[in-house]
């Protein structure tokens, strides 16, 4: 294995990968969007071409954005470790506005987290033509109003620095790539795949199975109660004629409740209640909890649906929603509630992840696994479950976000920094995660990745997927519970990723062609077509 040789890499800390170089040259001549799966050298790719930008730009500033504090404590130890640069300053939201603007003093490499950079900008406190590359890690995020989008806008506005955007998935649609590519100025791409001739020296694989659980018959007669439940509020909106024949799906319920909610707010602005459509609100949102609790029963378990009717009764002395009655009250809700009192079971997919995550670390005692759920409910079971084996040679630890929720506290971005770190050294050796772990990871030696369940979203599911195969060869396992939602989102989870990279394909052989894909309708005229279709 050979390494970098160059004035600004620090001798062998960069691995010399040939695709990484091709990409690397394109993207410090032109603007470049990089589409890179995850585990392929995103971040070597970022350092190599801030390498040779401070080596032409010596009293430039370089701004490599991260969307998380982790993150960017990573990226900013990475370059520190790798490259000869000023060392690096880390600008976070920790660090009051007053402060940030005494520590930026070119020429220096800044990492930061977009909001930070977005807000200073706001305020006229962020010096941005002093910064002549910009890198913005987790591209796929520059859509909508999140703060890479501020920031592309005042770079094509202002100094228009040379711009890196790097992602392993972009997203499922050309309309999301091409706001992207507007929103950051890309002038050229780059897109490789496993099996990109110059890729395929380097991979290691991801063996991804797939898991069938069975469903108890005990949880099946639930989920036919708590359908029948969501079927009555469904008749409800049929009645008022907002719901057309068919299968009423969670997407075509949210629609409703979107239409539902501006048609209150012009009855209103009109001078009107709107006092009429709350029947129908009422019945949207109690069918939501419903689809809520089914989706709980038939994918999660038994305890994570009691919590959740927990939480749905108000505390005493607080007054109930019109939707928690509707839904409450339901008959066949309470027959649920009576029924999950006496019932001492659990789903069989914490029983079949404890027993993976404990055979992979036996048979691997340096092994690292992560365990994804969507729900900390989930997440708090099964750290529960594994530590219960007693089994030193299994070691896990409860990694969220930073939000906490009554009892449910979060973790700060400096506790999630500092479980990482105990995470790489081998003193927790199983991360149990929520969404918060999907992006960015720096965990090279990750073996195993459970999917406690199949996600339909194409980014996530490949950022999840990414965690392992970096170093070594790794496995991804999929948990499907039998006969229940999760079978139609695990395969939509690979069709939808397939259509993704025809996609990208096309888009890659008009930019080679000297065509960028057309930028997307403004969002304004999206809107107003949307009400038509």
């Amino acid at each position: 294995m050979g390494f970098v040789e160059h004035p600004r890499v620090r001798p062998g800390t960069l691995e010399d990968r040939l695709y990484q170089a091709h990409v690397a040259d394109a993207a410090s001549a032109r603007n470049t969007l990089v589409v890179l799966p995850t585990g392929l050298g995103k971040t070597a790719i970022a350092l190599r071409v801030i390498a040779e930008h401070l080596l032409k730009h010596p009293t430039d500033s370089v701004l490599f954005l991260a969307p998380t504090r982790p993150l960017v404590v990573q990226h900013a130890r990475s370059v520190e470790r790798t490259l000869f640069a000023p060392e690096p300053l880390v600008l976070t939201g920790a660090i009051p506005p007053e402060r940030r603007a005494d520590l930026l003093h070119p020429p220096q490499v800044v990492v930061a987290t977009p909001q930070v950079v977005a807000n200073d900008l706001a305020e006229g406190g962020f010096p941005l033509p002093t910064f002549s590359l910009l890198v913005f890690d987790e591209a796929h995020r520059a859509v909508g109003d999140y703060p890479y989008v501020a920031i592309g806008r005042a770079n094509r506005e202002g100094p228009k620095a040379r711009v890196l955007a790097m992602t392993a998935s972009p997203g499922g649609s050309l309309r999301r790539i091409q706001e992207v590519w507007a929103n950051l100025g890309i002038e050229r791409f780059e897109y490789r795949t496993e099996s990109s001739p110059d890729v395929l020296p380097y991979i290691h694989g991801v063996g991804v199975e797939t898991v069938t659980v069975p469903v108890p018959v005990e949880v099946r007669h639930l989920a036919i109660l708590l359908r029948a439940a969501v079927q009555r509020q469904i008749d409800v909106l049929r009645r008022l004629d907002l719901l057309p024949p068919g299968e009423a799906s969670r997407r075509v319920l949210l629609e409703v409740g979107g239409r539902l909610h501006r048609r209150i707010e012009v009855e209103r602005a009109a001078g009107t209640t709107g006092g009429g459509l709350w029947p129908a609100v009422t019945a949207q949102a109690a069918a939501m909890k419903g689809l809520h609790a089914l989706e709980l029963i038939e994918s999660q378990g038994v305890d994570a649906l009691r919590e959740y009717f927990r939480r749905q009764v108000p505390p005493e002395g607080k007054r109930w929603a019109p939707s928690q009655r509707a839904f409450l009250m339901d008959p066949e809700v309470e027959r649920v509630r009576r029924e999950l009192a006496e019932i001492t079971l659990e789903h069989p997919k914490v029983a079949t992840a404890v027993r993976i995550v404990r055979d992979e670390l036996h048979r691997q005692p340096n092994a690292r696994v992560i365990v994804f759920s969507q729900y900390r409910d989930t997440v708090d079971r099964l750290v529960g479950e594994l530590t219960k084996l007693g089994d030193p040679a299994v070691r896990p630890a409860r990694f969220v976000g930073q939000a906490s929720h009554g009892e449910d506290e979060g973790l700060s971005q400096k506790e999630q920094v500092g479980l990482l770190d105990r995470f790489h050294r081998g003193e927790v050796n199983c991360l149990v995660a929520t969404s918060v772990a999907e992006e960015g990871l720096d965990i090279p030696s990750t073996d195993l990745v459970v999917f406690y369940e199949p996600i339909p979203d194409v980014i996530r599911t490949i950022q999840r997927r990414g965690r392992t195969g970096r170093a070594r060869t790794g496995r991804a396992v999929v948990l499907v519970a039998e006969g229940t939602r999760d079978v139609g989102l695990h395969r939509a989870a690979f069709a939808r990723e397939r259509r993704m990279h025809e996609m990208l394909e096309k888009v890659q052989a008009e930019a080679l062609g000297g065509r960028a894909p057309a930028p997307p309708e403004p969002k304004r005229v999206q809107r107003v077509l949307s009400e038509y279709h």
